[in-house]
């Protein structure tokens, strides 16, 4: 005989509504744009989430319909997460880093109704407001008693949400119909939509709470550092719901100090963000000579975390690093670092270079590396290809069409390595791989060994032209403060680590590197900006 089962639609509003109902007195911690600390629970999250479902449907704002927010890590932006895809609109989550003319071309290409942003950036909407036609209204994220002077007529976020009883019940929606959007970064053209579903997010939110993922349950505190503007915040604001989790929000101050007292104040366990987070805050604990009493997991994507960062993490303060690797076209995730039984056995030094590697695909993501002509790749670990990925919660197709697949699989852009076991290590992007002599070289194993220098606070490596052999590594440095150095003493410590020919022909020190609009170290710029840079004769 045939079984039956009850099938029911996989959906945004399930996640807040089963924390509602099974730990609606979990706490939820918003470290608030005005300053202060705001504390309620899941259960009212849910109250003040269908509050404003039910007003923006008053505002007429229908299924399919995008909502566009410019916010941080708040208990507000989590409403709106919840009240714009669990009503049926799109929720779609704008990098306010980016340049105003990508900011105004992101909002017109998603034809955004509405805007709710944090005060933060007034200025920043204001200069917008001219120039984005399709806006009905702009929803400043504060209460009347904070709203600020503008010549916009500003809506002002607590009186819309009370203008409704909290009586709404959530639509059933189709399982395939979109529920977020999230462009990409742009670094060449314009940026491109990745349009999730609520299916992909709730598939993705069961893989991050997985245990050789991020690994949530109802007895951890989690605070994503990285921005609910950069993918979602890795999902985790859906994720978090799903495993009954407390949740600390930390609002827009992410220094060291700001984070370190959050994570103490608030007993968090597990945490994630990218590596130049990770360095502030790192750097605060060693001059405060402070620790980390509860921490015990921080999760490290959106660039390579340096072998230093992930020994300083464990040696210094007893906490495990999670190397992770993902896409905006992954709703991000794609691999974790997390061992298997048989690694227990090995040495030190061998597990410390396994957890360098952006680790393996949970169930739901599939890898191969390719060569020029597509032909896949053997996974033994050595043979570098361009890294493709498959999937239940990996785009297909771009917001406004285009195809985003090569023959069912996604080109992610990564130059990688897959080992026997499944471990992925990314060795470059495909546009920043040096190639000397026709060999390639990897910038991040170079940046890795030079982070490790205790003078060195940051690293990059770019490619440079040379009349021998096309390009050669040079090396970039921010040192840390009253820190001292060479650069003949710095090359030197490559010495027997990686091969001769990959060692940087150059080390330049400089004040800051540039970095991205979500906080990574941008390349693009780099090169730009190093453009008429020549080598030293030999």
């Amino acid at each position: 005989m045939l079984g039956h089962m009850m099938k029911l639609p996989l959906s945004i509003a399930s996640l807040i509504r089963h924390a509602d109902r099974w730990h609606g007195d979990t706490q939820i911690v918003s470290r608030r744009v005005e300053g202060d600390i705001h504390r309620y629970d899941w259960h009212g999250a849910h109250l003040r989430s269908r509050r404003l479902a039910g007003a923006l449907r008053e505002l007429h704002v229908a299924a399919g319909d995008r909502v566009a927010t410019l916010a941080w890590n708040t208990h507000r932006h989590l409403e709106i997460y919840f009240a714009v895809s669990g009503s049926g609109a799109v929720c779609h989550t704008v990098n306010p880093r980016l340049h105003p003319d990508q900011l105004a071309w992101i909002v017109n290409d998603a034809e955004d109704g509405y805007v709710f942003f944090d005060l933060t950036f007034l200025k920043i909407v204001e200069s917008l407001a001219p120039r984005c036609p399709s806006v009905k209204g702009w929803v400043a994220m504060t209460d009347r008693a904070h709203m600020p002077q503008s010549a916009l007529d500003l809506i002002c976020y607590e009186e819309l949400l009370h203008s409704h009883d909290g009586d709404f019940e959530w639509p059933s929606v189709s399982e395939d119909s979109a529920s977020s959007l999230c462009y990409t970064s742009g670094t060449t053209g314009n940026p491109k939509g990745a349009l999730y579903t609520h299916r992909s997010s709730v598939l993705h939110s069961f893989a991050v709470c997985m245990p050789d993922a991020f690994g949530f349950s109802a007895c951890d505190v989690v605070l994503p550092v990285v921005p609910m503007f950069h993918v979602n915040a890795w999902g985790i604001p859906y994720a978090a719901p799903m495993a009954g989790c407390k949740l600390v929000l930390p609002g827009p101050h992410l220094d060291g100090a700001s984070l370190h007292q959050l994570f103490e104040d608030e007993k968090v366990t597990i945490t994630a963000g990218v590596p130049t987070v990770w360095l502030a805050l790192l750097e605060h604990m060693a001059q405060a000579k402070a620790s980390l009493s509860s921490l015990r997991r921080v999760v490290i994507g959106g660039a390579a975390a340096p072998p230093s960062m992930i020994r300083a993490f464990g040696e210094r303060h007893g906490v495990e690093v999670l190397h992770a690797w993902g896409m905006t076209e992954l709703s991000p995730l794609g691999t974790v670092n997390q061992p298997k039984a048989k690694h227990a056995a090995l040495d030190e030094a061998t597990r410390d270079a396994l957890r360098e590697k952006q680790g393996r695909p949970p169930y739901g993501v599939d890898l191969r590396i390719v060569g020029d002509r597509g032909a896949p790749l053997p996974h033994d670990g050595a043979t570098f290809g361009d890294l493709q990925a498959r999937g239940y919660w990996v785009v297909d197709r771009y917001f406004r069409g285009g195809n985003a697949l090569d023959d069912g699989w996604f080109p992610t852009g990564d130059v990688s390595t897959i080992d026997p076991d499944g471990y992925m290590k990314i060795t470059d992007r495909s546009k920043d791989v040096i190639k000397s002599g026709g060999e390639w070289i990897s910038s991040i194993d170079i940046e890795g060994l030079a982070m490790a220098h205790p003078a060195v606070a940051q690293a990059a490596v770019i490619g440079v032209k040379h009349p021998k052999w096309d390009e050669r590594p040079l090396l970039v440095v921010v040192l840390k403060s009253d820190a001292q150095v060479t650069a003949a003493e710095l090359l030197a410590t490559f010495e027997g680590r990686i091969a001769k020919w990959w060692v940087p022909d150059d080390v330049l020190f400089v004040e800051a590197l540039p970095l991205t609009a979500t906080g990574k170290l941008s390349k693009l710029e780099l090169r730009k900006q190093l453009a008429h840079y020549r080598l030293p004769a030999p």
